[in-house]
């Protein structure tokens, strides 16, 4: 009986023993947690590093210079980007503009020396003893000297078939053509870039807005940073046939006007001198 006691009061202390084994495998292993937790709270404190480094990072978006003077869709940009269609249009256009400026200067002192010389007539020739030493009077490359020398070789003898009056008169004709065909030297090709310049700045502009179309084509929209460039071209080459050729017909009529007066002046003199040259004879 006492034996039976004996042996529940041992089994009862093994599983109370065993329990409390278990109990308190248990609670050692929640020790670790306790200190896992207490790591990642340590942890954070390095966080604010990061927060530094977009003020690092922030301006290398910004770092890119750009020109602001640099113009993508100017005069400069056709002729380091140009295609040989256009390159050649432009080069085309400032020949023409060189030789119009080039032609006007030339003609423009040449006709005011005429004209100067036309002021000196009055002063040296007809106020010689002589034709003669009114001759030698006038400048060497004078126009109304070669008409004077012309005048007087022409009276010195005649033909048989032509009158003295008839044969002056077709001398000093013949001089006054040479000398309107030196007058009007060089002033046709004004005429012509006036005339033909704005069409060249056309086909200028036909290319580019060709230019345009295809790259359209070739993106599959019509977004603006494909054709702004074309169509720039396009309107560039057109201002500059207009500023070649508006100067060249403006110099055109300039210099015309002023060759009919020094052909007036021309045609006076050899009448005046014709006139003297017949009274003389007779």
């Amino acid at each position: 009986m006492i034996s039976k006691y004996l042996t529940i009061v041992a089994a009862v202390v093994l599983m109370s023993g065993a329990a409390l084994a278990q109990n308190t495998g248990a609670a050692a292993p929640a020790a670790p947690p306790a200190t896992s937790s207490a790591a990642p709270a340590a942890t954070p404190a390095p966080a604010p590093a990061p927060a530094a480094t977009p003020s690092v990072a922030a301006p290398s978006p910004s770092k890119p210079a750009v020109n602001p003077d640099e113009n993508p869709y100017g005069l400069m940009d056709i002729i380091h980007k140009g295609n040989p269609v256009s390159l050649g249009v432009l080069a085309l256009l400032a020949i023409m503009s060189v030789g119009s400026w080039y032609i006007f200067f030339v003609k423009y002192f040449e006709q005011s020396r005429i004209l100067g010389q036309a002021r000196s007539v009055e002063r040296r020739f007809w106020s010689s003893g002589t034709l003669n030493e009114g001759i030698d009077k006038l400048p060497k490359n004078s126009m109304f000297r070669l008409i004077a020398e012309s005048g007087v070789r022409a009276s010195q003898g005649g033909t048989s078939l032509v009158g003295l009056n008839d044969w002056i008169a077709m001398s000093l004709t013949r001089q006054l053509e040479d000398a309107n065909a030196r007058l009007q030297g060089g002033i046709a090709f004004l005429a012509s870039v006036g005339s033909t310049a704005p069409f060249v700045g056309l086909f200028g502009t036909v290319w580019g807005i060709l230019q345009a179309l295809i790259a359209i084509g070739v993106a599959g929209q019509a977004s603006i940073d494909k054709v702004a460039g074309p169509v720039g071209e396009a309107l560039i080459m057109t201002a500059i046939g207009l500023f070649v050729a508006v100067p060249a017909v403006l110099c055109y009529n300039f210099l015309v006007r002023r060759n009919k007066v020094i052909t007036e002046k021309l045609r006076g003199f050899a009448g005046d001198l014709q006139t003297y040259l017949i009274s003389k004879s007779k």
